[in-house]
C-alpha cells in the first residue's frame, strides 16, 4: 500500500527532484509526440518516417503505461475514468487499442495528445516561477490560445489533406488556415470542401469570437485588479487627483502634491 501511495504521490508532485523529473520527462514526451505528428506532414524520406513512428509508439506505449498507473493509484477509480483530465489521457492513447483501423482515423487522436499540456500547467507555472497573479492568467491563456490552435490545424489537415492535398499540403498550411479563420481574417486563399473540415471552420470562427476575448477579458480585468493605487498623487486643496507621476504641483491650483497611502 505504501508504494502504491508513493506512485501516486510522484505522478502528480512539482516539489520534490523525483516528481519534478517524473513530469518534466512526461511534458517532454508530449512536445516530442507533437512536434513528430507536424514533422510527419512535410515530405521525409522511408527512413525517417520509420524511426519517427518507432519513437511514437515508444512514446504511446509510456502513456499508456502512465495512464495505467494512475488508475491503479487512484483512490476512485470510477470518478477517476471519467473525469475530463482522465478522458483527454484516454484520447492520447487510444490509437494503441484500436491499431487496427485505417491510418487516417487514428491520426485524428493523435492531435489531442497536446491537450495533455492541460494537466500539467500547474507544473509549467512552477517550473518558470510564475507567482503573480497576472502572470499565471497570462500563462493559462497562452497554453490555451496554443492548445486550441494546434488542435484545430491538426483537425483541418486530417479531414482535408486526403481530399484537398493541393491546398492543405502540410501542418504549415492548416495552422496558417487556422490563425486566418481563429482572427476573423479570412483571407480567402485557402477553403476547405469536406463537410468535417467546414465544420472544424466553424468550430474555429465561433472560438475565435467567444473564447479568445473571454480569456483576453480576464486578463485585462487582472491587470486593473493588480495596479498600484496606493501612490496616487492628490491635492488636498482642490482634491485633484489625476496628475503626472512625476508631478510635484498641482497643475489645477498651484498647491504642492502628496502622496496617498490609503
Amino acid at each position: 500500500m505504501f508504494f502504491k501511495e508513493k506512485i501516486a504521490f510522484y505522478l502528480d508532485d512539482f516539489e520534490t527532484t523525483i516528481g519534478q523529473s517524473i513530469n518534466l520527462f512526461i511534458l517532454g514526451l508530449i512536445l516530442v509526440s507533437s512536434g513528430i505528428f507536424v514533422a510527419e506532414t512535410f515530405s521525409l524520406s522511408e527512413q525517417i518516417l520509420f524511426w519517427l513512428n518507432k519513437v511514437d509508439l515508444f512514446i504511446l506505449i509510456i502513456f499508456s503505461c502512465e495512464y495505467l498507473l494512475r488508475i491503479w493509484t487512484s483512490e476512485s477509480k470510477i470518478k477517476f475514468i471519467f473525469s475530463l483530465i482522465s478522458l483527454v489521457d484516454f484520447l492520447a492513447i487510444l490509437p494503441l487499442f484500436i491499431g487496427w483501423l485505417d491510418v487516417r482515423f487514428l491520426r485524428i487522436f493523435r492531435v489531442f495528445r497536446i491537450l495533455r499540456l492541460i494537466r500539467f500547467l500547474q507544473f509549467e507555472i512552477f517550473l518558470f516561477k510564475i507567482a503573480r497573479k497576472d502572470n499565471v492568467i497570462l500563462t493559462r491563456i497562452l497554453l490555451t490560445l496554443f492548445t486550441l490552435i494546434f488542435i484545430s490545424s491538426g483537425l483541418i489537415y486530417q479531414f482535408e489533406h486526403q481530399v484537398n492535398p493541393q491546398v492543405f499540403r502540410n501542418f504549415y498550411d492548416a495552422f496558417y488556415f487556422a490563425i486566418v479563420t481563429m482572427t476573423t481574417v479570412g483571407f480567402g486563399d485557402l477553403a476547405p470542401i469536406s463537410e468535417e473540415g467546414r465544420l472544424v471552420t466553424l468550430l474555429m470562427i465561433l472560438t475565435g469570437v467567444t473564447i479568445i476575448p473571454w480569456q483576453l477579458g480576464e486578463l485585462i480585468k487582472q491587470l486593473v485588479k493588480t495596479t498600484p493605487q496606493n501612490n496616487a498623487k492628490i491635492c488636498h486643496s482642490c482634491d485633484l487627483s489625476h496628475h503626472d507621476s512625476d508631478a510635484i504641483y498641482c497643475k489645477l491650483c498651484g498647491q504642492k502634491l502628496t502622496i496617498n497611502n490609503c
